[in-house]
């Protein structure tokens, strides 16, 4: 059975939210590092995301790759970016980072799905 990584992304989005409210102050730092790490300066946000994206394949952490998909997309990189992200982290990462990959690309499909599904709801 394949993940929902849009299921997952929400379940872990209320699962922050719970550790936050059990950890305020260490998740309150966390919020603000990430905030800073993913700020545009040098690097714009969209590829400190494929920075994230590659990381959290070679330490194969699924639920980061559904987040770093969907915050890659929100921060404009397309399908054709993320994918040369994978790449990357599989020449890095070996045959753990291509099991990865497979995971990202199924959540790189789900979420453009649900985005044009919105979409298309909202249309007139």
């Amino acid at each position: 059975m394949e993940d929902n990584h849009p299921e997952n992304y929400q379940r872990l989005q209320a699962l922050i939210a719970e550790l936050s409210g059990s950890l305020p102050g260490t998740m309150q730092a966390f919020k603000g590092l990430h905030k800073q790490a993913t700020a545009d300066g040098a690097l714009d946000r969209k590829t400190k995301e494929l920075i994230a994206l590659g990381m959290a394949l070679s330490i194969n952490c699924g639920g980061c790759v559904a987040y770093h998909v969907k915050q890659a997309l929100e921060s404009g990189a397309s399908r054709e970016e993320i994918l040369e992200a994978v790449g990357v982290a599989v020449m890095m990462g070996g045959g753990p980072a291509v099991v990865y990959g497979c995971e990202a690309l199924a959540a790189l499909d789900q979420f453009l799905a649900e985005r044009n599904l919105r979409a298309r709801a909202s249309a007139p």
